[in-house]
């Protein structure tokens, strides 16, 4: 039997996580796969900010066109850049085990950062919450991989920067200057922590494969999560957020976004775990942010 050819990104996180996947996927299965470089437009342009680049697909596009040509089985994405609808002929088959989804500060303690600090951030999202935390702090837009926006905390280009968790766990980064935020603090972006494998709708054989890889928690939490940026729009250029969890028999959301005036606005909902209740939580959630706007 051929092996499976995987997609990734060409970054040293895309392709840890990707590995992660093959691996959890052999081990299985027994079938073999192998990994395949994918450039993406938000590879190759590392210079002009994420929201001005803009538009759906940024670091998918690519991927999904190699899956629908059937030189691709199947594209591992971090589901934070994945939109919310699913391009023709293909379908988010599985989401593995969720990583650690909170974000982290990359420095000397936030409390402790010196009025005027630089903190490197091209997150929207990342940068409306932390202003709130430390309005006094000067935020500056910042690109590359993880290795390159450590590397510019500590060679003093910025005094800090924000990370995901999963990203650091993923690539085994261990530091005495990681400090993760609660998501008090920081509600992580929609599907922070999770990765999407993705195949074509109508390929059964891996369809099969990928179901035996599929995390039911995870699952239900991220479809509540797609359902709130589906329902609220806007995607990477909005500052807003949302994360679920199970909490026993219930769904436990918590949703912000900043207001065209500038403020956070911040809404928790429960739901019960049954039918639809992922996707009413998230749409429910949207729509109390939305109405919190008005207020």
């Amino acid at each position: 039997m051929n092996p499976l050819k995987l997609g990734t990104r060409g970054s040293r996180l895309a392709r840890a996580q990707s590995q992660q996947v093959a691996d959890a996927i052999t081990a299985a299965t027994g079938r073999a796969v192998v990994l395949e470089i994918v450039s993406t437009r938000g590879d190759r342009d590392r210079t002009r900010p994420l929201a001005e680049l803009g538009g759906k697909g940024l670091f998918t596009f690519e991927l999904e066109e190699r899956l629908r040509e059937g030189t691709l089985d199947l594209a591992v994405h971090s589901l934070k850049d994945l939109p919310t609808d699913d391009p023709d002929g293909l379908v988010v088959a599985a989401f593995p085990a969720r990583e650690d989804p909170r974000d982290a500060f990359v420095g000397p303690r936030v409390t402790d950062l010196p009025p005027g600090a630089s903190v490197g951030s091209g997150s929207l999202r990342r940068r409306a919450q932390f202003a709130a935390l430390r309005p006094d702090v000067s935020l500056a837009d910042i690109r590359g991989n993880v290795d390159t926006r450590i590397a510019k905390v500590d060679n003093g280009t910025f005094d800090g920067t924000i990370l995901a968790m999963a990203g650091l766990n993923r690539l085994g980064i261990q530091r005495p200057d990681i400090r993760p935020f609660t998501v008090e603090q920081m509600v992580p972006a929609v599907g922070q922590g999770a990765l999407g494998i993705q195949c074509r709708a109508n390929d059964t054989a891996v369809l099969a494969v990928l179901s035996v890889i599929d995390h039911a928690p995870t699952r239900i939490c991220v479809t509540a999560e797609r359902a709130f940026l589906a329902a609220y729009g806007g995607g990477c250029n909005v500052p807003a957020a949302c994360f679920v969890q199970v909490d026993g028999a219930e769904l436990v959301g918590v949703a912000v976004a900043e207001s065209a005036s500038g403020q956070l606005q911040r809404v928790e909902a429960r739901a019960d775990l049954r039918g639809e209740a992922a996707i009413e939580l998230g749409r429910f959630l949207a729509q109390r942010v939305r109405s919190s706007h008005d207020d």
